[in-house]
């Protein structure tokens, strides 16, 4: 048995071991939902994948609960597969290699999957205990909500029968969470002609940039981590716009929520340009680091590594210039505060994915935003920028925030009930990650809903991280709450 099967709360963390031997990265989810279907089953619950791939399950109320409301557990199934640059990891077929450190559980070279793990753990470990009291419950685990919130999206109007939705997506224990921001994806794209180059007097170079904390393009936009993408755009404006360098090909992040961590680049270098390019090299790696001294804390690295095959083509002149230039010119981070509520980040955009190679360019980024308007004018700049670069660019899967209900009757229960157990009351407020709350309530616009979980660290990166001391308190909670939910 691992170690973490022993920890407190059992139930939770035996299920959340299990959830982490089996391969789910968004896009790859059909083993883990019959895993849990599969579960429900041997416990008595009703259970199935619906036409989006969710798994939906059904438990009958405990003996002297039967007149409560209908309260539904939801959380996702998927996460984002992160990991080093070193690592042979295979998110589609590997189980990850998690263990304890200290006070928290953490896994070894790649994301954790703690979101939603945890809360999909939470929900099983419920199902499966008949000792516990609490109303007719479901069990709601969406499929890929971290590339588009894609189940979420898919879910019949009559899947669920619940008055009350208990979101298990939240990342920091003794927060409710009541309201989010909206999104888009930013899909910009172009073809064009190699050209062919002459490699005699030509040097190839493979500039490498990694070791950057990343993080969750929602949650940790605000602390002004380094985007990898970013820098290396500043980088070859300064070599490949005055004629030290021509770019190859470029490829940085892979998820489109995720901040970029690392970022790599193929330049052909004239002979006479080498130590010009390199010295280049060396002052923006000095500046990188001036610039995030106190932020990039682990340190991060830029290298520009010499390799002996020399590409035959490369990426046109003009093309390579306006490519690098919108890059340089597009938002990334924040761009507004809440006005009402300064401490939230109202407005962003995540410079997500760069693959430019082969006579295709690719870039991807993720618009965030409470306000509809302020959304659209984020994608407006993208558009106007990327059009004139040459792309096409086009958005998709569109969706608008969570709108916070302040008088939520559930809120006002959960906080007693918070207070009661651990002598204060809960944060109670809105976050700018993406939560699958406001569009399940397009369907279900009369269900009182609210959004927790235990505390994690470093969401969607490597350093990924759950603190073991809030999984009791966070399922305490859930277990309080089920108790006292209101008759119907």
């Amino acid at each position: 048995m691992n170690p973490i099967e022993e920890l407190s709360p059992k139930g939770v963390w035996k299920n959340f071991y299990a959830l982490t031997q089996i391969p789910r990265p968004s896009g790859h989810t059909e083993q883990v939902a019959k895993f849990l279907v599969d579960f429900g089953k041997q416990h008595g619950a009703e259970a199935y994948i619906d036409e989006a791939g969710n798994v939906v399950m059904s438990k009958g109320a405990t003996p002297g609960y039967e007149d409560r409301a209908t309260t539904v557990l939801q959380a996702h199934m998927d996460m984002v597969p992160q990991k080093t640059k070193d690592s042979k990891h295979n998110f589609e077929t590997d189980p990850l290699d998690v263990y304890i450190d200290g006070e928290w559980v953490t896994a070894r070279d790649t994301t954790l999957g703690a979101d939603d793990g945890m809360g999909v753990a939470a929900a099983m470990a419920i199902i499966e205990d008949d000792t516990l009291e609490h109303g007719p419950i479901e069990v709601l685990i969406t499929r890929d909500e971290e590339t588009g919130l894609e189940g979420a999206f898919g879910l019949k109007a009559d899947a669920l029968k619940a008055k009350y939705l208990l979101n298990l997506d939240s990342e920091e224990e003794g927060e409710i969470t009541i309201g989010c921001a909206g999104g888009v994806d930013i899909l910009c794209h172009m073809e064009y002609q190699e050209m062919n180059v002459e490699p005699e007097g030509m040097f190839c170079y493979d500039i490498v940039i990694k070791g950057l904390l990343g993080g969750h393009s929602g949650l940790e936009i605000p602390l002004g981590r380094a985007n990898a993408n970013k820098l290396m755009a500043r980088l070859l404006f300064a070599v490949v716009n005055t004629n030290m360098a021509w770019l190859c090909s470029w490829h940085g992040g892979n998820m489109r929520n995720a901040i970029p961590r690392e970022c790599e680049a193929k330049v052909l270098v004239p002979q006479m340009m080498k130590d010009e390019f390199l010295a280049m090299v060396e002052k923006c790696k000095q500046t990188f680091m001036e610039e995030y001294k106190d932020i990039e804390t682990k340190g991060f690295l830029l290298t520009a590594t010499q390799v002996e095959e020399i590409p035959q083509k490369t990426i046109p002149e003009d093309i390579q210039e306006n490519l690098i230039n919108a890059v340089l010119t597009a938002h990334d981070g924040v761009l507004r505060y809440t006005p009402s509520m300064p401490e939230l980040v109202e407005t962003s955009c995540n410079l997500a994915i760069i693959d430019i190679a082969d006579g295709k360019a690719e870039i991807i980024a993720l618009a965030r935003s409470s306000q509809d308007s302020m959304k659209q004018y984020l994608c407006n700049q993208y558009i106007a920028c990327f059009s004139m670069a040459g792309m096409e660019v086009k958005l998709e899967g569109g969706y608008s925030g969570w709108q916070p209900n302040p008088k939520s009757p559930l809120v006002e229960m959960m906080s007693d009930i918070y207070e009661k157990m651990y002598g204060k009351r809960p944060v109670v407020g809105a976050c700018h990650a993406g939560l699958e709350c406001g569009i399940i309530g397009v369907n279900y616009p009369e269900m009182d809903m609210a959004s927790y979980g235990p505390t994690l660290v470093s969401p969607h990166t490597p350093n990924e991280a759950c603190l073991i001391s809030s999984v009791e308190r966070f399922y305490n909670f859930t277990l309080e709450i089920l108790k006292n939910i209101p008759k119907k």
